[in-house]
């Protein structure tokens, strides 16, 4: 038997959708609906669907199966946390994200003048309409072509992420101390790269432009960080192994620091040059007298 295609679980969607009156507009979005980059072999599908009532895609699966089988499917908040998608591993591994948004949203959304930049963004990328039964989306696509300036960040918002990041180092470092491994890997390859990628959006637009594409959330980061960042980015993740979690802690630590100097000094910003130092210093301690 022939497996699915993504391109019949399209076609499959949208004639199920049209016999659903609770849903009001469905619309590929992502890679499958994006000119640049197009979609390569790896990519997943994503449809958005906005529904008057969102609980019957969300708390039941029988739907799923009318789209063609599937091996597994669950419920995580969409990468924005306003909304909640089911996902589906169909049938030969296609991977499809179903984001349900309430229509009630949708209007918010349109009303408040532009849409959030992280929606406006995926809509200047890419967007296929599947259905639209009141026009929402159309309304929606076109508040999102509207420009949106990529401003830098406020003294206050840059000073609180370096201080955040600063914070978790020594924090990262007196529970490898302690022998919690697990939560300080977790935090240096979670939180603190979290942090990481957020210094390396902001030094690419500070050094290139404004306009410079960051994408989001690391999307294609090595096509737009520092070309030095990326290849510094090899030291900073470790393997779960004491000596490895220290090696990618200082890592990270010494690629964040000359990122955010960089960044403060063109966007002439003040850097706390002596707290950072200080810090350094205790986790230097800490790692030379670990056991």
């Amino acid at each position: 038997m022939a497996r699915l295609t993504y391109e019949q679980l399209i076609e499959r969607f949208a004639e199920w959708a049209q016999g659903e009156g609770n849903i009001r507009a469905a619309v590929v979005v992502g890679s499958r609906a994006r000119i640049c980059p197009p979609a390569d072999e790896w990519a997943d599908l994503d449809i958005a669907l906005v529904a008057d009532d969102p609980r019957p895609y969300l708390h039941e699966a029988d739907w799923v199966a009318k789209l063609g089988p599937y091996w597994l499917t669950f419920l995580e908040p969409t990468a924005d946390g306003r909304s909640m998608e089911r996902r589906v591993l169909f049938d030969g591994g296609l991977d499809v994200d179903f984001a349900v948004i309430p229509t009630k949203a949708v209007h918010e959304m349109i009303h408040s003048g532009a849409p959030p930049p992280d929606v406006a963004d995926v809509f200047r990328r890419g967007a296929h309409i599947l259905l639209d039964r009141d026009g929402l989306v159309a309304r929606l696509r076109i508040a999102a072509t509207e420009p949106v300036p990529a401003f830098p960040p406020t003294k206050a918002c840059f000073l609180n992420v370096v201080s955040d990041f600063w914070y978790h180092a020594l924090w990262t470092a007196k529970h490898l101390r302690r022998g919690e491994l697990w939560w300080a890997k977790g935090c240096c390859d979670g939180h603190m790269k979290g942090l990481l990628c957020r210094m390396l959006e902001w030094h690419a637009r500070a050094v290139r432009g404004p306009t410079h594409d960051t994408w989001f959330r690391g999307r294609f980061l090595e096509k737009w960080a520092d070309p030095r960042a990326v290849q510094e980015l090899r030291h900073t993740f470790a393997h779960y192994e004491k000596d490895d979690v220290w090696q990618a802690l200082l890592a990270t630590m010494k690629l964040f620091d000359g990122l955010a100097r960089e960044t403060a000094a063109h966007l002439h910003f003040p850097y706390p040059e002596s707290s950072v130092e200080q810090v350094t210093q205790l986790v230097r301690r800490l790692h030379a007298a670990r056991g």
